[in-house]
């Protein structure tokens, strides 16, 4: 188990196999030591998490959405890697996409939720620029997706 997936599980973190891409698009490019990983929507054990913030959902539930999303992408990091986490360099950007009212103003605290995870799980190497973004309605009616650009060795 490497560095990275060890520390997960002491957060009680197992890394899903990475989910298959639901179109036309692959899950994952990687150009040299940059890997660009397409949008990963909210889902967990039970399914997909659905819903719109500021009517359905609340921040924190959005926030805990907005967290399988950064397990999702890790777990895509880690197949872009051969199945060696440990090559990641670190986390470069986050776009978040947040299924929001028009009233809706805390996407950024939605957006924390993958934040702070990546954060927690690998330190130094998980501070990322990002941007949270509202959105009308996203793909299969989902609370969040967000897609991600990291660097690997």
């Amino acid at each position: 188990m490497s560095g990275y997936e060890t520390r997960l599980a002491e957060m009680g973190i197992t890394l899903p196999d990475a989910p298959a891409p639901a179109a036309n698009y692959v899950p994952f490019v990687v150009i040299g030591d940059i890997v660009y990983v397409s949008g990963q929507i909210s889902s967990d054990a039970g399914g997909l998490i659905t819903g719109k913030l500021g009517a359905d959902l609340t921040t924190d539930e959005g926030a805990a959405a907005a967290k399988s999303c950064a397990i999702s992408l890790l777990a895509q990091v880690k197949a872009a890697c051969g199945g060696d986490l440990d090559r990641l360099v670190r986390v470069v950007k986050l776009t978040g996409f947040v299924n929001s009212t028009a009233d809706y103003i805390e996407q950024p605290k939605v957006v924390n939720g993958a934040s702070d995870f990546l954060v927690e799980a690998l330190g130094e190497a998980g501070q990322h620029s990002r941007s949270a973004v509202s959105a009308g309605s996203l793909p299969l009616g989902v609370a969040v997706e967000i897609e991600g650009i990291f660097q690997i060795g």
